[in-house]
């Protein structure tokens, strides 16, 4: 690729270069509408080869019961009509039981027609990412399931929840697939699907492009998320706050009179 001579667009060129699947913005462009690579997903956490993805979405914005938004890493379907949400986690305090429940109840509230429940809630599955072994146990996958306390059977709800230890590298399928995320180089990755991908992305003039307008898109509602809230706290003049941020006053002004219209 020719030289950069923007220092803006140079930062955010060394950034891509090393970015990891472990870094949930690339990550979640990475799998985004890319059925092979999130077939590829699937079929190695969930340990079945038959596994085709239908569909891949990346940060999902889904109401919940008090109609506040939440994102998902990734929202994938397969050709049995099962769902995953695919949450990368670098902190193990993102990745507790509470919010493995709470997304997997959003999934259904989400999914469940007006007036109907029970079996027509499709099979679904919460699957955490982490880098870190989040247990302890040393295991390379954790599957949560439901049982009945008396007799240790399953209670069949179609909920599943599956933690993926990042810190594992053995030579297996699961193994494999953590070094990849881990990985900074397209060449040094396992899995030819991921590579190609990384290629593309990375090295690509057209991938590049891609994942800079994306990199753009991600500081600019960066700097919104923080204007929004020292507008809230009252503590700055908008003038400041644009300055600070580098936004327009205009934007600046037309987020003040939407969260507190008199300070416009």
């Amino acid at each position: 690729m020719a030289e950069v001579n923007d220092p803006k667009r140079k930062k955010i060129l060394d950034k891509i270069r090393n970015f990891r699947l472990f870094d949930d913005d690339y990550m979640t462009k990475f799998f985004e509408d890319d059925l092979a690579a999130t077939s590829l997903l699937l079929q190695v956490i969930m340990e079945n080869p038959t596994i085709r993805a239908t569909k891949s979405i990346s940060q999902r914005s889904i109401k919940n019961l008090q109609g506040r938004s939440v994102r998902l890493d990734i929202q994938a379907e397969d050709e049995a009509k099962r769902l995953y949400d695919i949450e990368i986690q670098r902190a193990e305090s993102g990745a507790g039981a509470r919010r493995a429940r709470y997304n997997s109840a959003l999934m259904d509230a989400n999914v469940a027609d007006s007036g109907k429940y029970g079996e027509k809630l499709p099979e679904s599955y919460v699957i955490f990412i982490a880098e870190s072994d989040v247990f302890g146990y040393g295991l390379p996958l954790y599957h949560i399931e439901r049982t009945i306390v008396e007799n240790g059977l399953r209670f069949n709800d179609g909920a599943h929840i599956v933690y993926v230890n990042g810190e594992n590298r053995e030579d297996t399928a699961v193994g494999n697939l953590m070094h990849d995320f881990s990985c900074v180089n397209p060449d040094d990755m396992k899995y030819k699907v991921l590579a190609e991908r990384a290629r593309y992305l990375k090295q690509d003039q057209k991938g590049v492009t891609t994942m800079c307008k994306a990199m753009e898109e991600l500081i600019e509602e960066d700097k919104i998320e923080s204007a929004e809230k020292l507008i809230a706290k009252g503590k700055m003049t908008l003038e400041d706050i644009a300055e600070c941020l580098s936004l327009s006053l205009e934007k600046v002004t037309e987020l003040a009179t939407r969260l507190q219209p008199h300070m416009a």
